[in-house]
């Protein structure tokens, strides 16, 4: 069944609420209900049972319950590490080495770089160790939240060894069968990334404004807030349970190497053996291409917890009688995030119903000069990624149409329409308030959800506005001077680059005027 325009009404709904009323979760609620109707022919009683089965279907996916309790099980290690004293001995050290606020920022942003592999696991491992530093040096938490972000889903997309390649490579290559395209999914991926405008200004951008702690729009009040001691992008649940532990005394700074170390450890570990290494006739990397990503985590959060206990307990800086307490503590900790979770995937399984994406990509996808694809293309894929709130979903959606699209002109076109489909899709998911990777930024964080969605949106639109000039300039580059797909996408990436600095360092000024003007007067 096709439902047409009314397919769009709850993602638009939802987000247009949640930026209004800066509550998500009922925000979400309307969204599914609204959906819900639609499904269900505007009969509330089939509308309310299409509710609860969906919502049912999604904390029962396998995929998605292992998500779930390894969050909870993130929690418990998170408090058994603040319990132990580890995190207050961690805050103690890095205050001694990082010597100012931009040392701590860019700090984050190259420990998100190089935890490439999931971005769920970059979000909320990333929050959890350089939370207590950049409280030391007075940084925003919307400021961490956009630069975990920002970090997590652009270095997914580019590292050739992660949980999204997998997706990305399948799609490519069913899609390159079906055509008659001899390229190897692989090898392609590979040529593509300097045609992933997004995501490589992304980084460039977070990585600019950590180093130099640059500011601009509603970032800049946040900022100038939290130097005085009132950040109004606190998560004020989430810093009464910090604050109101008592870290042992015994602790060490060990006491969060070890636990987050054994983590990323066994978690990679896991994601070998859930990929088949074991088994034998196969790479670690192709094992890792293969892997099971949410069923991953679960297991290296296990093992993780498990691993604490064992350093923990024989030394008493946890008693076995504040078990209980660190799991009840650790799972209402990410109460929050589990309820929007279990919202944003149940909207998505709405909007899936409903072929939202699908309609937005044909009824926008009209006849346009060949040099304009990749930036349409491009727009299509972050509209559909921000509607809907996820990126892989935008990939299955969009890889397709974006193949048929170049075909109808060159096959030189295939892969920069492709990059163009990737850089979309981050772009969308990156700012989508929806977004699981944007909520789970936010936990990670401690932070307000919707203030780190209006706090990252200038940043994230400078960055795809640069980007979509970006693929015109590389589709007039193919198009109309005849050059290869390589050649066109890095002389574009170098244009980009270059407006991005110009661009930053004119905001920056900008802003800068504005903050001694308000403080003169």
């Amino acid at each position: 069944m096709e439902f047409g325009l009314v397919s769009v009404i709850p993602p638009a709904l939802a987000i247009l609420l949640a930026l209004v009323t800066k509550r998500v979760v009922p925000s979400l609620l309307a969204g599914i209900l609204s959906g819900a109707l639609i499904v269900s022919s505007w009969n509330p009683v089939s509308a309310i049972g299409y509710t609860v089965q969906t919502v049912w279907s999604m904390v029962s996916d396998s995929w998605n319950l292992s998500i779930l309790v390894f969050l909870v099980l993130l929690g418990v290690l998170v408090y058994l590490v603040t319990l132990a004293g580890g995190s207050a001995r961690y805050g103690e050290w890095a205050a001694r080495r990082i010597k100012s606020k931009a040392g701590a920022q860019f700090a984050t942003f190259i420990l998100g770089v190089l935890i490439f592999i999931d971005d769920y696991f970059n979000c909320l491992t990333v929050g959890t160790v350089m939370r207590p530093v950049t409280n030391k040096f007075k940084v925003s938490r919307a400021k961490l939240a956009y630069i975990i972000d920002s970090t997590a889903a652009p270095i997914c997309i580019l590292a050739p060894v992660s949980s999204w390649i997998a997706t990305v490579m399948t799609i490519m290559g069913v899609k390159f069968a079906a055509e008659g395209i001899g390229m190897d999914p692989f090898t392609s991926f590979m040529r593509l990334i300097p045609m992933n405008l997004y995501a490589l200004l992304a980084l460039l951008l977070v990585g600019l404004v950590s180093l130099f702690d640059l500011d601009f729009g509603p970032m800049a009040h946040h900022e100038t807030m939290a130097l005085a001691g009132r950040d109004p992008g606190v998560l004020e649940q989430a810093e009464a349970e910090t604050e109101s532990l008592a870290p042992n005394p015994k602790g060490t700074i060990w006491d969060l190497v070890l636990p987050i170390s054994g983590l990323v450890l066994f978690t990679i570990i896991a994601m070998v053996y859930t990929g088949g290494y074991f088994d034998g006739g196969i790479s670690v990397i192709d094992a890792i291409k293969d892997t099971d990503a949410a069923l991953s985590l679960l297991l290296g959060g296990i093992a993780a917890v498990v691993f604490t206990l064992a350093i923990f307990l024989p030394r008493g800086v946890v008693a076995v009688s504040q078990l209980p307490e660190a799991a009840v503590k650790g799972f209402k900790s990410m109460l929050p995030a589990i309820t929007i979770l279990i919202f944003a995937w149940t909207i998505g399984g709405v909007v899936s119903e409903l072929q939202t994406g699908q309609y937005l990509a044909h009824t926008l996808g009209t006849t346009l000069p060949p040099f304009m694809y990749p930036a349409l293309i491009f727009a299509l894929a972050a509209l559909i990624a921000f509607s809907t709130g996820t990126s892989w979903g935008t990939f299955a959606i969009m890889i397709p149409i974006a193949v048929d699209f170049a075909l109808l002109f060159s096959v030189e076109y295939v892969l920069l329409m492709i990059g163009a489909v990737l850089a979309g899709a981050v772009f969308g998911d990156h700012c989508s308030p929806i977004s699981d990777t944007t909520i789970l930024s936010s936990t990670g964080a401690a932070c307000n959800h919707i203030d780190h969605v209006t706090t990252q949106l200038p940043y994230s639109l400078l960055a795809a506005g640069i980007s979509f000039v970006g693929y015109i300039i590389a589709g007039w580059f193919i198009s109309g001077l005849g050059m290869n797909a390589a050649g066109a996408g890095i002389l574009a990436l170098l244009v980009s680059i270059i407006a991005l600095i110009t661009a930053v360092r004119i905001l920056h000024g900008r802003s800068e005027q504005e903050t001694t003007f308000q403080a003169r007067t």
